[in-house]
């Protein structure tokens, strides 16, 4: 495992860092790690799509697959009211 050092970080910033991990009980260290992993490890994509191809209605559709699938109804449109005419 690596250390890292901050030399310097803003006080507001630490304190809100301070407060996110109080709050999902863990240490600062295990927070700042979560955050990394959340931001540097990409969510695990199907092998048949490249990384650089997928697309936000992709990756909604794979993270949302297994819970199953939900068909909305069309719906009709249709004016709610008659246009007025100048």
């Amino acid at each position: 495992m690596t250390n890292i050092t901050l030399k310097s970080i803003e006080p507001r910033l630490a304190q809100r860092l301070r407060q996110r991990a109080s709050e999902k009980g863990r240490t600062v260290e295990a927070e700042i790690e979560a955050i990394l992993y959340s931001v540097l490890i990409p969510i695990k994509v199907e092998e048949s799509v490249e990384e650089e191809e997928l697309d936000l209605v992709t990756a909604i559709k794979q993270r949302f697959s297994p819970f199953g699938g939900l068909e909305l109804p069309e719906m009709s449109r249709e004016f709610i009211r008659k246009p007025p005419t100048f």
